[in-house]
């Protein structure tokens, strides 16, 4: 792990647990740059802090910088809602990579044995429409499922 500053309701870091390929200083076309990640308690009350770490990382003027919000908060919600990572000491990791012409997106959380991300078919239900979001205004997303957790990731295109 990189170095750790501790913030609000979580931590920042750089320099994360992503491969060496990751760590390079600039983005080329395929190998991303983490510019940044947070980690914060699984509380609803701390999207908040997810949307405004996205939005501080890539800055007003980043011309994906209001989806990437968006769609950041749709996705910790969701990852408080329907992991482990709602429960006491349940914890959320949001990390932005950088590409050249993109941003990437990923949403760590703790694991469920109850769920997987899915996109709800009836869009006239009051809720569950995070993901429908996400695949509506990303280029690309999806997730992966590990021992340690579930990322959920989106690309969007700048």
């Amino acid at each position: 792990m990189g170095a750790t500053t501790s913030a609000t309701a979580g931590s920042i870091r750089t320099g994360d647990r992503r491969t060496a390929a990751t760590q390079a200083t600039t983005p080329t076309a395929s190998v991303p740059v983490i510019v940044g990640s947070l980690t914060i308690a699984g509380q609803t009350k701390n999207v908040a802090e997810a949307r405004a770490f996205v939005g501080r990382t890539l800055g007003e003027s980043h011309p994906c910088a209001d989806e990437a919000v968006l769609l950041c908060s749709e996705l910790v919600t969701n990852a408080v809602l329907h992991s482990e990572s709602g429960q006491p000491g349940g914890t959320v990791t949001v990390v932005v990579l950088a590409f050249p012409d993109a941003v990437r997106l990923e949403v760590v959380d703790n694991g469920s044995v109850r769920s997987t991300p899915v996109v709800k078919a009836e869009v006239f239900e009051p809720d569950g429409h995070g993901l429908f979001l996400v695949e509506q205004l990303a280029d690309n997303w999806g997730y992966t499922r590990d021992t340690v957790g579930t990322t959920v990731w989106f690309r969007l295109t700048c």
